[in-house]
């Protein structure tokens, strides 16, 4: 399991070492449910459980969270 780089309530978002070679993105879990969102600019790259109304707040979340998500996503992968 890859660690956690931000916790918003029941939400995990983390990135995959092995995700080094495709453009920076985020993946978020609860539960069974997983969702991947690309971070520039913020976008829904695939969804697997999540509701819409959820999905929505996940993207919300992202937007919010962008300019550090992508500061981490550059340290954790020397970009």
């Amino acid at each position: 399991m890859s660690p956690a780089v931000l916790r918003s309530g029941p939400y995990r978002f983390y990135f995959v070492s092995h995700d080094l070679h495709e453009p920076p993105h985020v993946h978020i879990d609860r539960d069974a449910f997983s969702a991947k969102f690309w971070l520039n600019p913020v976008a829904l790259a695939y969804n697997l459980g999540f509701p819409a109304r959820e999905l929505r707040k996940l993207e919300m979340l992202t937007t919010e969270n962008q300019k550090e998500l992508l500061e981490v996503w550059n340290e954790f992968f020397g970009a």
